[in-house]
């Protein structure tokens, strides 16, 4: 997939989630401000209210997605035969779209009314959805290679090498300007900071890279020229790479942890969502069919 095409492709998803939230709530507005106790003598009662035509389609529809948002993400990374089947990262943007617009839906579908089991289910899944976001922050701080194969230190190092190599002989970067990004990019200053400090450095970074880029972008403007853009790439690309070998094993076990969060709050989701289904079918609630 070239850049431009994923930049469609993440704007579709934008777009979709925006508009079908955009639509929902202009759509239903007045039925989900009305008291509960009023909802009855409401015009859109019958078809927003979580048994209705459209209530229930969205319940319906948001589970279907958050399924198949899961099962496709999972299958993909773990069955040999799909490990072609395109890179991880935009099976794990599908998967991020489908388990967030999938929630917006069933949040429709309760039609803002939580109680009983199905809250505990609802909970769960809001908890499921911000400890996603909080999982994709750890996961793009764990470099991987195009396939999502997870790299290691030494093949950190050698793409390390490999920055610095391209830096002195496609761009002929003197030794001093040299110096100051390899100071920059010292992994050692990672090595003595407690756990929740790293975690806040990486934020303190961003701003710090794009203030370095912007000095180095002043110092070399003359003798780099149409190069400068290309430069400032690279240099950003070590500097990142940088603090990736540093916090590489702080990332690790905050993703372990993070595994030990997210999953038990998905099995309740799931396994009470399922329950509501079966329980709904039962009394006769088949939506259309």
């Amino acid at each position: 997939m070239n850049r431009t095409f994923h930049t469609i492709y993440i704007g579709l998803f934008y777009l979709t989630g925006i508009t079908v939230t955009l639509i929902l709530i202009v759509k239903g507005f007045g039925y989900y401000i009305t008291p509960i106790e009023e909802r009855f003598f409401n015009i859109n009662h019958e078809t927003l209210e979580p048994s209705g035509i459209i209530g229930h389609g969205l319940g319906i529809t948001g589970s279907l997605m958050m399924v198949f948002g899961v099962a496709i993400y999972m299958i993909r990374k773990r069955e040999m035969f799909f490990l072609r089947a395109g890179q991880l990262k935009h099976w794990l943007e599908l998967h991020i779209f489908l388990c967030t617009v999938g929630p917006v839906l069933i949040l429709f579908h309760t039609a803002f009314k939580f109680g009983g089991l199905v809250a505990i289910s609802f909970w769960s899944m809001i908890a499921v959805v911000l400890s996603g976001v909080i999982g994709k922050f750890i996961y793009v701080q764990i470099p991987r290679s195009i396939q999502g194969k997870e790299l290691d230190i030494q093949e950190m190092n050698e793409i390390n090498e490999h920055l610095t190599i391209e830096l002195k002989t496609r761009y002929n970067v003197s030794d001093e300007v040299l110096t100051k990004i390899e100071h920059l990019c010292s992994t050692t200053r990672y090595n003595k900071m407690a756990f929740v400090e790293s975690i806040f450095v990486i934020f303190k970074d961003y701003f710090r890279t794009k203030r370095v880029l912007g000095q180095l972008k002043e110092e070399m403007k003359k003798t780099q020229g149409k190069n400068i853009h290309q430069l400032l790439k690279v240099i950003k690309s070590k500097i990142v790479l940088s603090r990736h070998i540093g916090q590489y094993r702080t990332m690790q076990k905050l993703f372990r942890y993070w595994h030990v969060a997210h999953l038990p709050f998905a099995l309740v989701m799931f396994i009470i969502m399922v329950v509501h289904i079966v329980i709904a079918v039962y009394f006769g609630y088949k939506w259309i069919f």
